[in-house]
């Protein structure tokens, strides 16, 4: 057996001791996925023929793994010589390997692959579903093997937290709690960062920063648990894609976003929310934008809110592209009585997000029976809600509007 020194912070120091389960929680720049990163490759020099699982719940691609982490930790140690880089995984020595998975692509069958591993990295924890942390948890089985999971919390009902952080953690299991102040390593461009979060984004800055749960609007009609439990890696067969802008009113440094969201209603007749393309600039970046995602979505349709611009909005548009089928929206009553029946969608599991997406559910979080409860504006939840209540029109209309071609009718009361 080999000996490998590697720097660690003094609160990351019990979870190199053997334990069935092992967790580090807490805020950005807190050196948490250096740390499990670092682990992975001492482990693989220390006991030759170690297999590694590093998963996630969604994994798109490679880009989103913690493959280049892990690559570059490999190369500082000097230990290149011992280590077999490849397209898809990291060859280890001894024979054995690091794979990069995501659990959404596992069944109870496929998940067998995973039986002979040693060590399951879990990158991103807080995102992991409840299937999968079960299908996860039997699977490593060997002798010895061992969970490690890092995450910035969310909710104290994400299922990493009910299980490690819970009124009864499994008996094996060693949890520390790791911020920016706990990091030695911290770099300054971080340090400039938390400090701008400390003073324009306080609402955010704990969580963000301080490991806290997110915050959530007290009376918010979304919560967060509702995103998670019906999240999805892909979308099913589509029968139809909008998509749906709310811009902004000016165009200053200081300006809202324009709430651009790309939504669609499936053959199951669930409704997904498949991208949140919401941006600052001058008006035509969001008619840009807007154009570019209905082309790469294939959509029917762009869904434009007219209430500040009226037909600049239109014209704005048709300035990029004529002929796109357009479908004019109107407010006529206030945000959240327009949000209402969309959360009912959601809470009655009508509705899933493909993807993560932050900023967004943020905005939908601050969403209560009496309102707005945030500072800043709702676009992209807006745009997203837009676009839902065209897909869903006997649901959230009152009463229900005949659509021509191009506008809405002005009396529909989702605006």
């Amino acid at each position: 057996m080999r000996r490998v020194l590697i720097e660690t912070a003094e609160i990351f120091e019990p979870l190199l001791k053997p334990s069935r389960y092992k967790g580090a929680y807490g805020g950005r720049g807190s050196g948490k996925s250096h740390f499990f990163a670092g682990l992975d490759v001492e482990r693989c020099i220390v006991r030759a023929g170690t297999n590694i699982a590093c998963v996630r719940e969604v994994q798109k691609t490679l880009r989103d793994s913690v493959k280049k982490l892990i690559e570059a930790k490999i190369v500082s140690l000097g230990a290149l010589n011992q280590f077999e880089i490849q397209s898809d995984r990291i060859r280890t020595p001894g024979g054995g390997s690091i794979i990069f998975q995501g659990m959404q692509d596992h069944t109870a069958e496929s998940i067998k692959s995973l039986e002979d591993f040693d060590i399951a990295h879990v990158e991103e924890a807080q995102t992991l579903s409840a299937r999968s942390l079960e299908l996860l948890r039997p699977t490593i089985r060997k002798k010895d093997s061992e969970l490690w999971f890092g995450w910035n919390p969310r909710n104290p009902s994400d299922p990493v937290d009910r299980l490690l952080r819970g009124l009864t953690p499994p008996k094996d299991s060693i949890v520390v709690r790791a911020n920016y102040s706990d990091n030695n390593f911290f770099p300054d461009v971080l340090k400039q960062e938390r400090e701008h979060d400390r003073l324009h984004n306080p609402d955010r800055y704990a969580h963000i920063w301080l490991g806290e749960y997110e915050p959530q609007a007290i009376g918010a009609i979304w919560t967060r648990q509702v995103f998670h439990e019906h999240r999805l890696a892909k979308p099913p067969s589509l029968e139809r894609i909008v998509v749906a802008v709310d811009p902004a009113v000016t165009d200053t440094e200081n300006s809202d976003y324009h709430g651009v969201a790309v939504c669609a209603i499936g053959k199951d007749q669930r409704g997904y929310v498949l991208e949140d393309g919401s941006l600052h600039g001058p008006p035509h970046q969001w008619a840009t934008r807007a154009i570019a995602l209905y082309d790469k979505y294939d959509a029917d349709a762009i869904v434009i809110e007219v209430n500040q611009g009226g037909d600049m909005v239109r014209h704005t548009l048709e300035s990029v592209r004529r002929g796109v089928r357009i479908i004019e929206v109107r407010a006529t009553r206030g945000k959240h009585v327009r949000a209402e029946p969309i959360s009912a969608l959601y809470s009655l599991g009508r509705i899933s997000h493909v993807g993560t997406m932050v900023e967004m559910e943020d905005q939908f979080c601050k969403f209560t029976s009496s309102g707005y409860a945030g500072s800043d504006s709702p676009d992209r939840a807006e745009a997203a809600i837009w676009a839902l209540t065209e897909l869903f029109p006997r649901l959230t209309s009152e009463p229900a509007c005949e659509l021509t071609e191009i506008h809405c009718a002005e009396g529909a009361w989702m605006g």
